[in-house]
C-alpha cells in the first residue's frame, strides 16, 4: 500500500510542476523568460527552444533581449516568435532581438487571472482524480490482499492529507501568479 501511495504522490508532484510551468508561461506586465518557453525555432531542420540558440536577458522590467550565438539564426528566431501565440512582436537591429512587454489593460489582466484560475482548477481536478485512483487501488488491495479496515482507513486518510497538501501548493502558486498579474 505504501508503494502505491508513493507512486501516486510522484504523479501529484508532477501535476503541480506542470501547473507551475503553465502558469509561469502566462504573460504579465513584467518581462519573464518563461514567456519564451513555448517558442520553438526551426534551426537546420530541428525544433529548438530559443535558449539553446541565444543568450536571453532581461535588462529592464519590460524588455527581453535575445542575442543569437549564430547571427544567421536571427531571422528564424524572429519568425518563430512572430508565429507563436505569445503575443509579442520582435524588433531586430541585425544583431539582437528586442521584445518589449506592453502594459496590460485592466480587462486583459482580468482575462489572464481567469485563465490562471482555470489552469489551477484543472490541476486540482487532476490531483483529485489521482486520489480517486489511489483509493480504488487501496480498496482493491483490501479485497485481494486482505487489508484490515484500519489499514484501509489509515491509507485513505494519508492519501487525503497528501491531496490537501498538493492542492494547497497549487493554490499558493495561483495566488502568487494572480498577484503578479494584477501588479501594476
Amino acid at each position: 500500500m505504501d508503494r502505491l501511495i508513493a507512486a501516486h504522490k510522484q504523479e501529484m508532484e508532477l501535476a503541480v510542476e506542470v501547473a507551475e510551468e503553465q502558469l509561469a508561461s502566462i504573460r504579465t506586465g513584467r518581462a519573464s523568460l518563461a514567456v519564451l518557453n513555448p517558442v520553438k525555432v526551426d534551426y537546420y531542420g530541428a525544433k529548438l527552444p530559443i535558449n539553446q540558440l541565444a543568450t536571453i536577458s532581461v535588462p529592464e522590467p519590460r524588455l527581453i533581449v535575445i542575442t543569437p550565438w549564430d547571427k544567421s539564426s536571427l531571422a528564424e528566431i524572429e519568425k518563430a516568435i512572430l508565429t507563436s501565440d505569445i503575443g509579442l512582436t520582435p524588433s531586430s537591429d541585425g544583431t539582437v532581438i528586442r521584445l518589449a512587454i506592453p502594459t496590460l489593460t485592466e480587462e486583459r489582466r482580468e482575462e489572464l487571472v481567469k485563465v490562471a484560475q482555470k489552469m489551477a482548477e484543472e490541476t486540482r481536478v487532476n490531483i483529485r482524480n489521482i486520489r480517486r485512483d489511489v483509493n480504488a487501488g487501496i480498496e482493491k488491495m483490501e479485497k485481494n490482499e486482505g487489508l484490515s479496515e484500519d489499514e484501509v482507513r489509515r491509507g485513505k486518510q494519508e492519501v487525503q492529507e497528501m491531496t490537501d497538501e498538493f492542492i494547497e501548493k497549487v493554490d499558493e502558486i495561483l495566488e502568487t501568479k494572480v498577484a503578479e498579474i494584477r501588479e501594476i
